[in-house]
This record gives structure tokens, C-alpha cells and sequence, in this order.
């Protein structure tokens, strides 16, 4: 279908201001530029948030929903997108809020280490401890152990479900759900979606593959499962809601996901937004389609904790 109007309105902003990508500009600059974009955007009052870092120095934001729900409460681990290169807490505060109150779930945000500081597979084990910590501190959250969810969108999906293999194969105490939002699933960028989408449409195929470069690093391994999970056996992993969008380079990589996910019996939900461009689900507050996937993704994780 055709292009959201919303979404066309801000590819044409960015096209009137000469933006040409974070990958065209420096990290620094591109990481700046981007919590300059996201400083603005509205954020829902919570019942509480607090910033708080595990005993081995990783970095979470905490946020209690407004809700008279008694604990313990559910939870979601919630790793941002960014190519594994831009972005924090602060970049999807407004997010996580949201996620929080029209949850009910406890919202842990992770301020994992980006490259091209820390390569592959630095951020997946800072998801994975942080998934654990939560986990662990659950009593002194309010958290019940039982119903802890992963969840992010992109390079944070990634994140996300690579947690849970990650859990399966050490034998360690496994997310309950995992929420993906048009996550990176596929090192190779060359989907039929990296060629309908190559430019044109916000994110671009020249950028995830920019991306890749920095993630892997010198010794990175792109085809290791827990960089593409695609490539992964995903038998024996949590039930998912997997989110797309139509003019994404990412669309066909996570709709194979969420296929292969069903076909290793896991209780799999998918959600194509028609018309909808990569980052739509950060972006609410100017694209009414953004805050229908928030509504989407919370109800997935209220229908997964019962």
C-alpha cells in the first residue's frame, strides 16, 4: 500500500534538510544528533523510575507503571535499537513509559555497551545479564520471576532474542515472552526488502550494512547464530510477538523470523504495519501508527502474562 502520510511527511522534512544518515557522520556526531531528535518527544508520567546498575557495572532505567495492579508485577527487559551504534535509555524513555502504563508491566531499560567501542558479542551479553539481573532482584523490584519478558526493536531485537538462546544453551533461567519489533535478524542484507528498500525510506541498506561493520569488528563472525538468529535453531524459545513494517530493509528478515520461530513450534504472533517505515514505533507522538504498535506490543505482553 501506499506510503503512511505521516511517515512521507518526515522522509520529505529529512529530504527538505539535507539529512543523510547517521552513517554519513562521524559516531560521536551521529549519536549526538539522535538524542537531540529524541529530547522532545512527550513522556508519560509512571509511579516511579529509578536508574540503576548491576554488580558488574551495566546500566538499567527502571520505570513502575501507573496502575493499582498488586505485585508482583510482570516485566519486560527492553534493549533500544541504534545499529548497535547510537542510542540509550534517554533515547527511548518516552517509549519504555508508554510501554509501562499501557502494560502494566515493570519496563527494565538496558544501557548496553555499543560499538564500534565494544564489538559482537558485547551488547548480547549485556541484554542476556541484564535479563538474569532483573530476574535475580525480582523480590526487591516487585517483580514476579515467573513473568519477565524480553523485548526491543531493531539492534535491540536482536538483542533480545539472542538472550534467549543465550539462555536456552547455558541452562539458564529463560524470558517468558520476547516482543520484537522489526528486529535485525540476518547479516547477509540481501532480503528482497534490501532491494525494494534500499533508499528512500529512512533507514537504508548502505546504513544496516554500515551498522553490521561496526558490530562485528575485525573478529566478528556475522553468520554465528547469535548474531544472525536466523540462522539459529529456535526450538525450545519463549512465544514472541514479532512486529514489521511494509518499506523496511529489515521487513523480510524478521517475517522469516517470526516463520521459522512458528515452525520450531514456538507460539508465534506477527504484525505487519502497512505503509510504515523503520523507527515508526518510537515515534507516536507524529505518527498515529506508532502509537497503535505500542498499544499492539503492550496488549501482546498483557495477553502473554494473562
Amino acid at each position: 500500500m501506499p506510503l503512511d502520510p505521516y511517515a512521507q511527511a518526515l522522509l520529505d522534512l529529512q529530504q527538505m534538510t539535507g539529512f543523510r544518515g547517521f552513517d554519513t557522520m562521524p559516531v560521536a556526531e551521529a549519536r549526538a544528533m539522535m538524542a537531540a531528535r529524541m529530547a522532545d518527544v512527550p513522556r508519560e508520567a509512571v509511579a516511579r523510575v529509578e536508574d540503576r546498575t548491576t554488580e558488574a557495572g551495566l546500566p538499567l532505567r527502571v520505570y513502575w507503571p501507573e496502575s493499582d495492579a498488586p505485585s508482583p508485577r510482570p516485566a519486560l527487559v527492553f534493549s533500544h535499537g541504534g545499529g548497535w551504534v547510537l542510542g540509550d535509555c534517554n533515547m527511548v524513555d518516552g517509549t519504555c513509559r508508554s510501554l509501562a502504563n499501557a502494560s502494566g508491566c515493570v519496563v527494565a531499560s538496558v544501557d548496553y555497551r555499543l560499538a564500534p567501542e565494544h564489538h559482537f558479542p558485547t551488547a548480547a551479553e549485556d541484554a542476556s545479564h541484564a535479563f538474569q539481573w532483573v530476574r535475580a532482584e525480582a523480590g526487591r523490584l516487585g517483580i514476579d520471576p515467573a513473568r519477565i519478558a524480553v523485548g526491543g526493536d531493531s539492534a535491540g531485537g536482536n538483542l533480545a532474542i539472542v538472550s534467549c538462546l543465550m539462555a536456552r544453551d547455558r541452562r539458564e533461567p529463560a524470558p517468558a515472552f520476547q516482543l520484537l519489533i522489526y528486529p535485525v535478524a540476518d547479516s547477509a542484507c540481501d532480503s528482497p526488502s534490501y532491494s525494494e528498500c534500499a533508499t528512500g525510506f529512512g533507514l537504508t541498506r548502505d546504513a544496516m550494512q554500515y551498522y553490521w561493520r561496526q558490530y562485528l569488528g575485525e573478529w566478528g563472525d556475522g553468520r554465528q547464530p547469535y548474531a544472525s538468529p536466523l540462522l539459529a535453531d529456535l526450538t525450545g524459545l519463549p512465544p514472541a510477538f514479532v512486529l514489521t513494517a511494509e518499506y523496511d530493509p529489515l521487513r523480510d528478515e524478521g517475517e522469516a523470523l517470526a516463520r521459522r520461530l512458528t515452525e520450531a513450534g514456538v507460539a508465534t504472533t506477527h504484525r505487519r504495519f502497512d505503509g510504515q517505515i523503520h523507527g515508526f514505533f518510537h515515534l507516536g507522538h507524529i505518527m498515529p501508527q506508532g502509537k497503535e504498535a505500542v498499544t499492539e506490543a503492550a496488549q501482546a505482553l498483557r495477553r502473554a502474562f494473562g
